[in-house]
């Protein structure tokens, strides 16, 4: 063949070479390009490490997996009260490994920061809360050579309850500020009748409930000097139905079924109340044959103004105690659990 009839031949060779190498390659980059965009999709992340719910392995107690054998020692918030009549019990029914004993603290009285301190100090596996951890328990645990994981479980709200004769729409958070600081003394001065107003409060050492209300409601003043301080909750509530100007702020569970004094709506802003109990509200006079109920929808949407969580504290130190608090709160958060915590008048949290 000539020289002539050959360099058309060797162009178009080199030309469908190019071409096949090109498309390859366009093909290749398209195809691996597709796949990296499938494959690396963002992951969530937790920000808050403090605060952390586990997902629970199933819908029954008894499909929790990684539970302990053994007897575990508990203890904490008096505001866990119900929970531990009505869940805990149930909790022993269906897994009988897991065994649970109730330990008061051996000085001061039942509360989240003795139960907190007791933890801390080797006394419990685990702790029950109403408030969260504080940075100097956090501190004091670190001391210790571990750390502390609060795992919410349930919503709680703090509810005030008044003597049912007292005739009085409801307070803002403000006004309920100024009654437990002294700044307001007569019913009268809230367009009620002409009576003097009598406080009554757990200690701020007793329990959670009272450090929130501080912390919280009070903004850290000091009560005042008018406030008397009681025992229990029980003990309160019967010296309000006793007096006509008492005033006593509790966990809402212990105080909206109650038959001898009135829950009292409260509000952000004055004449914009929200009752912690389902309306139309149950006369003392119908009780105990109906009960007030919470207003579980109130406290679910943060309508009512003074909410909280109910924490179980573990202790991370990679024992037994971590995997007994961390199996309490999964069977807590549960289907079971969950329906559980509703029964005993608390809010789910799933």
């Amino acid at each position: 063949m000539s020289q002539k009839n050959e360099t058309p031949i060797l162009i178009l060779t080199v030309l469908i070479t190019a071409g096949l190498i090109a498309g390859g390659f366009w093909w290749f980059n398209n195809k691996i390009s597709f796949n990296f965009n499938q494959v690396t999709k963002p992951q969530p992340t937790n920000s808050n490490p403090d605060t952390t719910k586990p997902e629970s392995s199933g819908n029954t107690f008894a499909s929790v997996q990684n539970v302990p054998t053994g007897l575990f020692n508990y203890g904490g918030s008096t505001s866990w009260a119900p929970l531990r009549l009505t869940v805990d019990s149930a909790i022993q029914a269906a897994r009988p490994e897991f065994r649970l004993r109730y330990v008061e603290p051996s000085s001061g009285t039942p509360g989240s920061g003795t139960g907190i301190q007791a933890l801390i100090d080797g006394q419990l596996a685990f702790a029950q809360s109403s408030r969260p951890i504080l940075d100097e328990e956090l501190n004091r645990a670190k001391q210790r050579g571990f750390t502390l994981q609060q795992i919410p479980i349930a919503i709680d709200g703090l509810a005030v309850a008044v003597n049912p004769n007292l005739n009085i729409s409801g307070l803002t958070v403000d006004q309920l500020r100024s009654i437990y600081t002294g700044q307001i003394n007569n019913w009268s001065e809230l367009g009620g009748p002409n009576i003097p107003i009598k406080t009554y409060s757990r200690r701020i050492s007793d329990g959670g409930t009272v450090e929130l209300f501080v912390q919280d409601i009070l903004g850290g003043q000091a009560f005042s000097s008018n406030v008397e301080f009681v025992s229990t909750t029980t003990q309160a509530l019967q010296k309000v139905a006793a007096s006509p100007g008492g005033i006593y702020y509790a966990s809402a569970p212990e105080v909206v079924p109650q038959c001898s004094i009135k829950p009292l709506p409260l509000g952000r802003r004055q004449g914009q109340y929200i009752p912690p109990y389902q309306e139309p509200f149950v006369l003392p006079s119908e009780c105990p044959g109906k009960r007030n109920k919470l207003n579980i929808e109130a406290f679910q949407s943060g309508k009512y103004p003074i909410t909280r969580n109910l924490f179980v504290v573990v202790k991370q130190n990679s024992q037994t105690e971590q995997q007994a608090g961390v199996a309490y709160a999964n069977l807590l958060l549960t289907e079971q659990g969950q329906e559980l915590i509703s029964q005993a008048g608390f809010v789910k949290i799933r």
